[in-house]
């Protein structure tokens, strides 16, 4: 007997890619430039695409999703924060305060992961509040930081961290600017394009070792994994610790790109966009791959931005903010109730 062979077609990634398409195809009708459209899709791909990576040790650990992924982003503003605080500029400011993240990141990591451990089986909500928490906690440390550069204080008294601070004379657009050139008024942004596939290539690389494989099998079967005598906690501890240093070297790629570093509230519904991002890329949990995650923030950021200006154009702009938002968020509904519904009959 032959061997049946079944070909799952990616349904929702199929239906979102031709509702995108008819998009494009009404911008051209109304005149709105497809290439600036495009150009903008690039830089929201690598913008956001660091801090959807984030995401992917704790997927494959089974974890769950990183909910408090605010957290790694508060250890990357605090690098920021002390780059421009010394007045650091170009790309060896911006990779002066990644450096100076990743061991800020690590100890969040540490005590995240403390916490993630004591409340195995409810992960991701922990996870949430554990960034609600943090948020506050940090807008406490911002109004009494010790930073001296005025541009970051507030002009009067001198003392506490403005809400936004501007990087227009350090390091804003310093990664977009790396090696970006045209082509067909298409503005292609190759150094953080470059930037951002370096760090894809380098997690697959991870995970082909000894101590990646190890994770994976610890979230495939983690009762498989603890007879082969390997230690469950210290995986679970090892990618929330990876996810954290990647969501703070996310939020420096994000910063620089958008010309602000902002702080108090503004990490605190961060990883909402992101966790949206690779559900919409198909993610499996465990079974997740860099596909899911370059797939799903192109889909879903190149929705959001060219849903805006397409909405203004043909509705008042009250209406089509609300349009915006009903497509993106009944997009990702779309994608979860597909995949909940394929799960429930596997």
């Amino acid at each position: 007997m032959s061997k049946k062979v079944t070909l799952h077609i990616p349904v929702p990634q199929v239906c979102i890619s031709l509702f995108l398409l008819l998009l494009f195809c009404v911008a051209l009708r109304i005149d709105i430039p497809v290439s600036w459209l495009i150009s903008d899709a690039l830089i929201r791909l690598v913008m956001n695409g660091v801090l959807v990576l984030a995401l992917v040790p704790m997927l494959k650990t089974g974890i769950g999703l990183n909910f408090g992924l605010p957290v790694g982003i508060l250890a990357g503003l605090v690098g920021l924060c002390v780059a421009v605080n010394f007045r650091m500029t170009g790309l060896a400011g911006l990779f002066y305060a990644m450096v100076i993240s990743i061991p800020i990141a690590a100890l969040f990591g540490m005590i995240y992961a403390f916490i993630l451990n004591r409340v195995k089986g409810r992960e991701e909500i922990t996870a949430t509040f554990v960034g609600f928490s943090f948020v506050p906690l940090m807008n406490f440390f911002w109004a009494v930081a010790p930073f001296s550069n005025p541009s970051m204080l507030w002009p009067i008294g001198g003392q506490g961290m403005r809400p936004a601070i501007g990087l227009k004379r350090y390091f804003a657009k310093s990664l977009n600017s790396l090696g970006s050139f045209s082509l067909a008024g298409v503005t292609i942004p190759l150094g953080m394009i470059l930037f951002f596939l370096a760090l894809c290539f380098a997690v697959h690389l991870f995970f082909k070792t000894r101590l990646g494989q190890a994770m994976m099998a610890t979230g495939e079967n983690e009762r498989f994994a603890l007879i082969s005598g390997i230690k469950i906690r210290n995986m679970r501890t090892i990618a929330i610790v990876m996810s954290t240093v990647i969501a703070a070297l996310g939020i420096c790629v994000y910063a620089q790109s958008y010309g602000f570093i902002e702080l108090y509230d503004a990490p605190m519904m961060m990883a909402f966009p992101a966790v949206s991002a690779i559900l919409v890329g198909g993610s499996l949990k465990e079974k997740t791959t860099l596909t899911h995650v370059i797939l799903g923030t192109f889909l879903f950021q190149t929705i959001y931005s060219v849903s805006g200006p397409v909405a203004n154009d043909l509705l008042i702009p009250e209406v089509a903010e609300i349009f915006r938002l009903m497509i993106t968020n009944g997009v990702i509904l779309a994608a979860l109730l597909y995949e909940g519904g394929r799960h429930k009959k596997i």
